[in-house]
This record gives C-alpha cells, structure tokens and sequence, in this order.
C-alpha cells in the first residue's frame, strides 16, 4: 500500500458513503482510478466491509456489557469459538493473554436479558468461568485510528 491507497482507506474509514469523485478530489486522483483503487483494497482484504454504525439504544439494546471468559483447560478453543460465533448477541470476542482466554462484548436489551445470556456462556462446553462488567454508558466506541504512513 502506498501513500493513497492509505489516505484511501482514512477517507472511507471516517466515511464509507463518499463518491468516487469526492475520493478522488481528496486525493487528486481520477474518479476511475480511485474506484480501481478501492477494488484492489476490497479484493486484498484491507477493506473488509461497508456498515451503517447505529445507535443501539435505538433499536432496543441499551445494556453492554463485556464478559471475561476463563477457558477449561481440557477445552477445545475452536469448539468454544464457534460456539459463540452462534451467539449473536456477542459482537466482539478477542483472544486474550493472561488469565482470560476470551473478552466478549455483548449488546442486550435488558440485565435479565443479560443474566440469560450469561448463563448461556457459563453453560458453553469448555468454559470454566466468566466475571462480567457491565457498561454504565458509552462515552464513544470503534473510533477509526490513523492511519500509519508508509515506512
């Protein structure tokens, strides 16, 4: 990637509905050269997908909440991996070092939603334990970092 292709991917990060032309003016290229541009990014797997960002208290899901995971010693961490790839209130899940095998971040509409869900994890094969901290507000979330320039 050179430098374009990184102000390419800073530009569509902050706002993925810009043109074409609107792209290429900010980086002074042609309009068809930058949709050959982000063609190659999207094909090499450097832009991964294009999604609304909504508000989750709007749609009914006003509790967050991250759950430390303490994988069994005997587990099969692709087997708890897919489990919880079947759980679609978990968003994210990060594989950790330390003590926790997994972070989980999980959205839901209400904390018996939440004692539920927790369960649920509990109840997974593999998992030995969880401890969970629930978010009292997001003061913000998935802010786009800057891109590095090119070594």
């Amino acid at each position: 990637m050179d430098a374009i292709d990184l102000s390419l991917v800073d530009l569509l990060r902050g706002n993925a509905r810009l043109s074409y032309a609107e792209l290429a003016r900010q980086v002074g290229l042609s309009a068809p050269a930058v949709h050959e541009r982000v063609g190659k990014l999207e094909a090499a797997g450097v832009i991964r997908a294009y999604r609304a960002e909504v508000d989750p208290e709007t749609i009914g899901l006003s509790v967050t909440a991250l759950i430390s995971v303490v994988e069994d010693s005997g587990a099969d961490t692709d087997d708890v991996l897919e489990a919880f790839r079947a759980i679609p209130e978990i968003e994210s899940c990060y594989f950790m070092a330390g003590v926790e095998s997994f972070l989980i971040k999980v959205r839901v509409a209400t904390i018996a939603e939440l004692e539920r869900l927790i369960v649920r994890v509990n109840r997974t094969p593999g998992v030995a334990s969880t401890r969970t901290s629930i978010a009292l507000s997001t003061k913000w979330e998935n802010r786009p970092q800057p891109v590095a320039p090119p070594s």
